[in-house]
């Protein structure tokens, strides 16, 4: 069984694989260099992958798993939200740089906001989709605090300023095992896995 995963991420595709651990071979963008480009111009994280998930299947006629995930910050009402991964509005293709970028920025509208009010969540929506329809859908959250400063070298995006206070560490100290079972794509994948099985038990 082949599923395409709709991101040129390889670290969003290490972790999903990591995680699903089953018999199945997943395929992400860079394996499909012609496809167009799917628009996530959705309003929030659940349309954005399922869009994703039903423009990568119509194209590529593979079961595709779109993910669409990021930041919501109370004292910003939500932001970056969907925009998490443009949020400095760099165009840059620097993975590590963009990531620098968008923390300066989301660092920078939070200056002066006291500790108590820099909550946040990580928000996970997954979608599973063969090119006619949606097949699966779960979502996951992880709670914690903006720090006002990058601590750790582990994970991408915003995991360096986002801490977890009940590990006492961010998200970047975490060992990769750690994280996967805390963060909010493990908690939608937790759902995801039994609804995965069921389905491929009906398809083979």
């Amino acid at each position: 069984m082949k599923i395409l995963v709709a991101t040129t991420n390889q670290g969003k595709l290490k972790e999903l694989s990591e995680m699903l651990d089953s018999d199945i071979e997943f395929k992400s963008l860079a394996d499909f260099p012609d496809v167009k480009e799917v628009e996530e111009d959705g309003k929030t994280f659940a349309e954005n992958a399922r869009k994703k998930a039903l423009g990568y299947a119509s194209q590529t006629g593979l079961w595709t798993l779109a993910d669409d995930s990021g930041l919501m910050v109370d004292a910003l009402e939500g932001a970056p939200g969907v925009h998490s991964a443009r949020f400095s509005g760099s165009k840059d293709k620097n993975r590590g740089l963009l990531d620098h970028k968008n923390m300066a920025k989301l660092l920078g509208l939070l200056e002066g906001v006291p500790d108590e009010k820099r909550t946040a969540r990580f928000v996970c929506n997954l979608c599973l989709a063969s090119p006619e329809k949606v097949l699966i859908e779960t979502s996951g959250t992880l709670e914690g605090v903006i720090i006002r400063e990058e601590q750790g070298a582990n994970g991408f995006g915003y995991d360096p300023i986002f801490y977890v206070p009940s590990k006492k560490k961010t998200v970047a100290q975490l060992e990769s095992n750690e994280k996967n079972e805390i963060s909010h794509r493990g908690q939608a994948i937790l759902h995801f896995k039994p609804l995965l099985r069921e389905l491929l038990k009906k398809n083979t």
